[in-house]
This record gives structure tokens, C-alpha cells and sequence, in this order.
């Protein structure tokens, strides 16, 4: 069987039997358990944020097998590294049942978890309880709250309001229809959105959060935001559920354009949406696949051999890889696998030492308050193709 196909049906499978593979290990191997570190992750493996779940844990687990492969050695000790995936279903709450399961049951030093409410949940006792929070969330808040357990993966989100309102107030109009998750990500950006889009000289018509995660169709939330025809939607959750988003409002007679927060990938909306002429005025996030930048360019290849050739990366797999790559790199600097604050205070020095082709994010460092420094990158879609946006120029 070969590792794509693993992964898949380990993917796949209920999160008990996940747990029980990842503390046990394959027969054979030449690791005791004591020299097992087990690397936590808890987010959505079903439900509609699924897939997003499934790329952040194809890109921790592509690195630990290939850093198991390489061999890692941490204070003169060979050790090799296992991950614990359990799936919360984007709730808050099983997110820190999880948590503390990982951490007491596995003695995981770090959690990779990538939903702002359950990086809110965990954070509310990661420090008492010694471990890492690897937060996949671009929502600020999440650096902002004086945790020092906390590493928060990609650049914030407010980074990309300004530039993708006033492009799209450009081409389109002022007019925006809110049509968003209801999960806390998706409240966050909402959030800072629509004070920057009224401070263009833009106006919010309508407003319409939706359960991205529950529901499958958004005919009638999508038709009362419509009725107020906006020139621009603003919508963002998951890719698949935001680009059937997407699909609703061109079959209802949406010609405008669509700001997509930072969670949803343009090139996954489009296998949902009916292709990229469906998003034709979208801007958002660069995907990994277009990134022609030696790190993104080599996993992306790397990728597609260990998971399939008609496999396309996204940012969620590239990013949580490159930090998977860079806890690892900060254990050996530290000395330990168990000292979580040690860790925590080596990765910026991790980060700096990536090696190129491993560096999958780009990223530089680590500043004062746990947030990688990493430039991010924007597209639109233009004539049905992806095109590169210079989000300097917007500002």
C-alpha cells in the first residue's frame, strides 16, 4: 500500500482508533515508547470544515514522516516523532477535551489546532497545563492575549482588509452583502471588515452569517443578502462550503465580485464552485500551487509525490509542515521534547535555521507576541485565471 493511500484511510477512520494508532505505533519498531514524542493535533475530520481539517494534518504528518526518515536526535537521544490527530468537529469545547486528552494521556508538548475557538479554549489553560499552542488562525486576537505558550501560524487577517476592499471597491462598487461563517474566525474578520469597508466610503446593504460548517445549502441566505443587490459579496469559511456559496450566488444572478477571507482557497473553491470562471472578481489568498518561491515550489512537488500526483497542496498543508519542521528544530535547540517553554523559546531560532527547501511558508521569525513574520501574498481572478495582486498598490 503506498503512503497516500495510508493517509487517506487513516484520515478517514473514527477518532479513537486514531489515537490508539498513533499510541502504539507499527509493530517492529525500533523506537521504545519512551523515545516516542507524540505531536498533538484536534480540529474538524468531518463535518464540512473536513477537508480543511484533512490538510492541516496532511501537512504535520508529511513532515513527520519525513523527519522520522531523516532521523531526529534531541539531547544526544534518538527520538522519533508520532502524531495524534482527534477530530472536534470545529467545536470549541471537544477542542479542549481533546486538548487535555493529548496532553495528559500522550504527554504532547505541543497542539496544533486550526479553529480560533478552540485556540480561545485551549489558551484558557495551556500555560497551567505546560503545552504548546500551535494556533493555525490568522484572527489577531489570538497573539494578543499575552500567552507565551502560543505560536500563531499564518500572517493576521488585517493585513489583507484594506487592500481586498478597496480593489474591489474599484472594479465593482461600494455596496457589500455580508455573507460569512458564523464560527468565531469568521466573526473576527467580520468584525474588522466592516469598519475598514465603511471607512472607504462603502456600505454594508446586508448581512447574513451562515453555519458553514452545518449546512449544505444557502439558497435562502444567499437570496435575502441578493435582494439588496450588492455590487460586492464578502463571504469566508472552509473552501468547499464557501465556494457552494459562490456556485448559489452566480445560479441566483450575482454578476459582482466576492472578497474571500484568508480560510477559503480560491483554487478548492473553484472545484466546488463550477471552475474559476464561476469566481471571476474573487480576490484572496495566493495558492501554495502558484507560489513560485523555493520553499512553496518544493513542497508542492513533494506533496504531490507522497499524496498523489493530481494532489494540489494548500496554504493549511505548507504552513503547518513548515512549523511541524520548525517544533522539531526547536526541540533539538532546546535540548527536550518535554519542556514546553524551553520549546516555545527556541522556535524563532528554528524558524531561522528552516532550510530552504523545507521553509514551505516563507517564514522569517517569530516576533514578540508568538506570531510568525511571513509575507503574504493575494490573487484575483481575472478573465478566468489566477492573477497575482500587488495588495501594496491597493493600499
Amino acid at each position: 500500500m503506498t503512503r497516500h493511500s495510508t493517509t487517506r484511510r487513516r484520515l478517514a477512520v473514527l477518532p479513537t482508533a486514531l489515537a490508539v494508532l498513533a499510541a502504539f505505533g507499527g509493530a517492529g519498531s525500533a523506537f521504545a515508547a519512551d523515545d516516542t514524542v507524540k505531536i498533538g493535533y484536534t480540529g474538524p475530520l468531518s463535518g464540512g470544515a473536513a477537508l480543511y481539517g484533512k490538510n492541516v494534518v496532511a501537512g504535520i504528518e508529511m513532515a513527520v514522516n519525513e523527519i522520522n526518515a531523516a532521523g531526529l536526535e534531541v539531547g544526544g537521544k534518538k527520538v522519533k516523532l508520532e502524531l495524534v490527530a482527534l477530530d472536534d468537529k470545529y467545536s470549541p469545547a471537544d477542542a479542549a477535551i481533546n486538548a487535555r486528552r493529548l496532553v495528559q494521556q500522550y504527554q504532547a508538548p505541543a497542539v496544533f489546532v486550526p479553529h480560533s475557538g478552540g485556540i480561545y479554549a485551549m489558551q484558557a489553560f495551556n500555560e497551567q497545563e505546560k503545552f504548546i499552542v500551535m494556533a493555525y488562525s490568522s484572527t489577531p486576537k489570538i497573539t494578543q492575549t499575552g500567552n507565551k505558550l502560543t505560536i500563531r501560524i499564518p500572517p493576521t487577517f488585517d493585513s489583507y482588509i484594506e487592500p481586498f476592499s478597496r480593489y474591489e471597491m474599484k472594479k465593482y462598487g461600494k455596496k457589500v452583502g455580508m455573507l460569512p461563517g458564523d464560527h468565531d474566525y469568521a466573526k473576527n474578520w467580520t468584525q474588522l471588515f466592516q469598519p475598514a469597508w465603511q471607512k472607504d466610503g462603502g456600505t454594508i446593504v446586508s448581512d447574513n452569517p451562515m453555519s458553514y460548517n452545518r449546512s449544505a445549502d444557502f439558497y435562502s441566505g444567499v437570496s435575502r443578502v441578493l435582494a439588496e443587490k450588492p455590487d460586492v459579496l464578502f463571504v469566508g469559511g472552509p473552501s468547499e462550503p464557501t465556494g457552494l456559496v459562490v456556485k448559489q450566488a452566480r445560479e441566483l444572478g450575482f454578476k459582482g465580485g466576492f472578497i474571500v477571507m484568508d480560510q477559503a482557497k480560491l483554487d478548492e473553491m473553484a472545484k466546488v464552485a463550477g471552475g474559476l470562471p464561476a469566481l471571476e472578481g474573487a480576490i484572496g489568498v495566493m495558492p501554495v500551487t502558484l507560489d513560485t518561491r523555493v520553499g512553496p515550489t518544493t513542497f508542492a512537488a513533494a506533496y504531490r509525490k507522497a499524496y498523489g500526483a493530481d494532489k494540489d497542496p494548500t496554504t493549511e498543508s505548507s504552513y503547518n509542515y513548515a512549523m511541524t519542521y520548525a517544533l522539531a528544530g526547536a526541540m533539538k535547540l532546546a535540548g527536550t521534547t518535554t519542556d514546553a517553554a524551553a520549546i516555545r523559546a527556541k522556535m524563532g531560532d528554528a524558524i531561522a535555521q528552516l532550510p530552504k527547501d523545507k521553509n514551505a511558508g516563507e517564514f522569517k521569525g517569530v516576533d514578540a507576541v508568538g506570531g510568525t513574520i511571513v509575507d503574504p501574498l493575494a490573487v484575483t481572478i481575472d478573465g478566468g485565471k489566477i492573477v497575482p495582486v500587488d495588495l501594496a498598490a491597493q493600499k
